[in-house]
């Protein structure tokens, strides 16, 4: 089957879909009526901050220039809340460029809170310095990719979380976002091909199975998904019904799901690349060369995942260390052992997609080149 054809194609597709991640108003809090507007500080009062060692708690009142809307030039003083928690809490200086949520009435600002460092143009900058190298070395794969890139984003966003928020079942959504992501996101990058399909089967399968020792073993360790960032915080927004530890469930193969697709994608192209070099190979030859390729590509993924889970957790391994925690009492902490969960059954995961895809690969490629040769 012919694959994507046009560079175009794709460019018009990522405009499109740019156009839809934007919000209805994205300088308005709907909620409250404020307008989110840059403003660059100009002076600063810390008489009411109190300093507790690294954390400051009390208000810091900033006096800013307004850069945005209809108020620009406009000059506007507001509150800094800070609460002692330092992951939360910004200080401002003058200089600063910040974002500001400002009630306007009549054209002037009648009410001012500071909120965040305005980040949002470096990381654009970022985005850009990404697309630009992704496109150099990539070419026309690396537009299909910020494509899948774009659209994947979209699904989480606009259709995953909303569902979650509305009180959809976890376990469901993510089989159904998990399915869409991966016909998506494979299919972008090899196009509509037997590799596309075979890749597609391979990850779904080992994500289910991956999910089925998710349901069994987080059942066993009586984990809760109050382990996740900002469940808290979601529970006394109040979303008090919320199902969190199938959320959490549903994060932890939604975790895993990048990295399988990437081994069943390895897995299925080298044995094309194999059947298209030597023709004549047979099924069992070609199954036992993705076997091989599938265990070089496991052997690193895994560790991949361990890399990065410790990486997210650093700090915590710090204070274990610190405090000379006992090995006994780390491993049955809830957090830690929620980590270890995650890690695990993705890495169980990674391991099941290998083979699974080897075996789909060979029945499907040979069995073509089988029909091929039957009809001649």
């Amino acid at each position: 089957m012919k694959k994507f054809a046009s560079p175009v194609f794709f460019i018009l597709m990522i405009v499109g879909l740019v156009g839809l991640l934007k919000y209805e108003d994205p300088g308005t809090d709907i909620k409250t009526g404020l307008h989110e507007l840059r403003a660059t500080v100009t002076a600063v009062n810390n008489d009411a901050l109190v300093e507790m060692g690294t954390a400051r708690i009390g208000g810091q009142h900033v006096t800013a220039i307004l850069q945005d809307g209809e108020v620009k030039g406009q000059t506007v003083t507001g509150v800094n809340q800070l609460t002692g928690q330092p992951e939360m809490d910004e200080l401002f200086h003058p200089g600063d460029t910040i974002l500001m949520a400002v009630r306007i009435v009549d054209g002037k600002p009648t009410q001012a809170r500071a909120v965040h460092q305005f980040r949002q143009g470096w990381e654009l900058s970022l985005f850009g310095l990404f697309i630009i190298i992704l496109l150099i070395y990539a070419r026309l794969i690396g537009l299909k990719a910020l494509f899948s890139f774009i659209t994947s984003f979209y699904i989480i966003w606009k259709f995953f979380i909303p569902g979650l928020l509305g009180g959809g079942n976890p376990i469901l959504l993510t089989v159904v976002t998990l399915t869409l992501l991966t016909v998506v996101i494979i299919t972008c990058v090899a196009g509509l091909s037997r590799v596309t399909v075979v890749a597609t089967m391979g990850t779904l399968c080992g994500l289910l199975l991956a999910l089925s020792l998710t349901l069994f073993f987080g059942e066993k360790l009586k984990l809760a998904g109050m382990t996740a960032p900002f469940a808290s915080m979601l529970v006394f927004s109040g979303y008090y019904t919320l199902d969190l530890l199938d959320i959490f469930y549903a994060s932890v193969i939604l975790g895993a799901s990048g990295a399988a697709m990437d081994i069943a994608m390895d897995v299925a192209a080298s044995m094309n690349e194999v059947l298209a070099k030597k023709p004549d190979i047979t099924r069992n030859e070609l199954i036992k060369s993705g076997f091989n390729v599938g265990r070089m590509v496991t052997g690193t993924m895994t560790t991949t995942l361990l890399l990065a889970y410790s990486g997210g957790y650093l700090t915590m391994l710090m204070v274990f260390m610190a405090k000379a925690t006992s090995f006994t009492r780390m491993l049955n902490f809830k957090l830690v052992a929620a980590e270890i969960f995650r890690t695990l059954v993705g890495s169980v995961g990674l391991v099941l997609v290998a083979p699974i895809t080897a075996i789909l690969a060979g029945f499907i490629l040979c069995g073509v080149k089988e029909l091929n040769k039957s009809r001649n």
